[in-house]
């Protein structure tokens, strides 16, 4: 295994690939560099001296400037580096892709669940949301309802802990209490048996649809359209008070707006008028049930790789995020853009002192325009609450080596591959387009994934170096390690490890491919994701301008 690693010719960084001792001789194309100080690994040290003001370079683009003279051998970090990046402006030139061989997948299929629009699923679901959270109590009484009656509740493992332990101190044996060691848990999902062929029913909660802007519930009615249209979703039960800005009238136009043709079931009560909150529920409970009978005469048909549509998520970001995971799902997005799929890289903030790639990579002006208009606008609305992009790295991420917003998004960057930018979406809209598409969102885990499902992907990759375990309700979340350590100590939650990369095991291109096969047997139902075996169904609406 290599002790260290030049992403790009131009690079005056090396990144670690292993802890580095002070003192140690590095040999790098004939110079000989001595570590000045211990370098973690995932973390930076300088192949040249720099002086204040001096420019750091990271995947051939600018990441940062040191603030101080820093001698060749040091590492980079916090106090000697501070952000800086590249600015961009509009689209130079034409983008020429070579696309890689598909042709091994070209007659390959997955078993999906075709819907009436030409829409394809992985998952069938029906969904129960709140218009506002006023309803959030009557979501959950219908959750205990028909989770226990259809037996998609989770197993009750940590229940069964605790009257374990209530049985001990009822004997008085606190010693046999400090010793009790549970069965390691590796699943809490149930699978029904009434109507096998729906993976369940799921219950969007959430703390909005009214008391903030009407531009958040509006927003909020957009999103929640977008998991009702979705491919995943045979059709949704909605609990609206009637009070609330988030009207069932706007979610209406945003179903048409989305679909003008629209015809999947929506099932909609109201509390307001109706003659009491248990004929509401009693009422909701049995037209869902008569509901499912329908939806449950759908099943699995054999679909073309085209009907893919790949969210590309990271969180919990490390030093190897950008050398491993993160352009291995780079390549297997390619690989799903050349079978004529569809992939959304999100994120917004972290596309920071990328962008002019990404502009050059957008087949037309109008497209890398909107990205342009989106982009400055985003910073512009951050900047103006005393924040900046230049604060998206968290304390996980710096301490393991993501010091500049700069450096986690040239790694960020590397999930979309290197296909052309095919369209530029806003906020909840919905993808139309095959190829990669760019979705403003935050930089927050779940607000992004949640979006990237509601704008349409049936699958998401989710490449972790710290280990987070989020999922989502409708969409099965695959979780990609960037290193094995975290793949071997956090292995309930990791669903691929792409460590071999860092160990020399396999390449970038290998790890593309096997992800996709991955991805293939997940939205055929072959495989569930540790994300979905453990009910991880996390679920947060972005209210622009608050979240980075």
């Amino acid at each position: 295994m290599n002790t260290y690693l030049q992403i790009h010719p131009d690079d005056n960084v090396l990144v670690a690939l292993q802890d580095l001792p002070a003192g140690m001789n590095i040999s790098h194309n004939g110079h000989n560099i001595q570590l000045q100080e211990n370098i973690a690994a995932k973390h930076k040290f300088l192949i040249q001296d720099v002086g204040a003001g001096d420019h750091i370079i990271m995947y051939g683009v600018l990441v940062g400037k040191a603030n101080q003279p820093i001698p060749k051998g040091a590492g980079i970090n916090t106090g000697n580096v501070v952000h800086d990046a590249n600015s961009f402006h509009e689209k130079d030139g034409s983008i020429e892709w070579k696309a890689p061989d598909v042709s091994k997948w070209a007659n390959k299929t997955f078993m999906g669940y075709h819907r009436a629009d030409g829409q394809v699923g992985t998952r069938n679901y029906w969904l129960v949301i709140p218009l506002v959270f006023c309803e959030n109590r009557n979501v959950s009484v219908i959750k205990t309802a028909f989770e226990k009656g259809l037996g998609f509740a989770p197993a009750e493992v940590y229940n069964e802990q605790v009257q374990d332990l209530v049985a001990l101190y009822k004997k008085g044996d606190l010693e046999a209490i400090k010793n009790y060691q549970p069965e390691e848990l590796t699943s809490t999902a149930k699978r029904n048996t009434i109507f096998p062929n729906i993976d369940g029913i799921k219950f969007l909660t959430h703390e909005g649809g009214c008391g903030g802007t009407r531009q958040d519930s509006d927003a909020l009615c957009a999103l929640l359209a977008g998991y009702i249209h979705h491919s995943n979703v045979a059709g949704a039960t909605i609990l609206s008070l009637g009070c609330q800005h988030a009207q069932v009238s706007i979610l209406q136009q945003s179903l048409k707006k989305l679909n003008p043709d629209f015809n999947k079931p929506v099932l909609v009560y109201e509390q307001q008028k109706s003659a009491s909150e248990f004929a509401m529920l009693s009422a909701a409970i049995k037209d869902t049930f008569l509901a499912l009978t329908e939806a449950n005469k759908i099943s699995r048909q054999p679909s073309p790789l085209s009907k893919l549509v790949i969210g590309l998520e990271c969180g919990g970001s490390d030093g190897f995020s950008g050398i491993s995971a993160n352009p291995a799902v780079g390549h297997t997005s390619d690989l799903v853009v050349a079978l004529g799929g569809t992939s959304i890289l999100s994120e917004f903030p972290e596309l920071c002192g990328v962008e002019q790639e990404l502009i050059n990579r957008c087949q037309t002006t109008e497209i890398s325009d909107k990205f342009i208009r989106i982009m400055r606008a985003y910073e512009t609305q951050a900047q103006s609450v005393g924040s900046g992009f230049y604060m998206n790295p968290s304390p996980g991420n710096i301490k393991d080596g993501l010091i500049t917003d700069a450096i986690k998004s040239a790694g960020a960057a590397k999930k979309g591959g290197t296909s052309p930018v095919t369209d530029v979406l806003d906020y909840t809209e919905y993808v139309t387009k095959p190829g990669l598409n760019l979705l403003c969102t935050p930089g927050n885990d779940v607000e992004s994934t949640s979006a990237e499902v509601g704008s349409g992907a049936n699958v998401v990759l989710f490449t972790t170096g710290l280990g987070t375990p989020t999922g989502n309700p409708i969409a099965p979340v695959v979780k990609l390690a960037t290193n094995t350590k975290l793949a071997t100590r956090m292995k309930d939650i990791i669903d691929i490890n792409t460590g071999t990369i860092i160990s020399g095991e396999k390449s970038i291109e290998e790890m593309g491919e096997e992800i996709l096969e991955y991805v293939i047997k997940t939205a055929s139902g072959e495989v569930y994701t540790k994300a979905e075996q453990l009910n991880q169904d996390d679920f947060i609406p972005w209210k622009r301008g608050v979240s980075l």
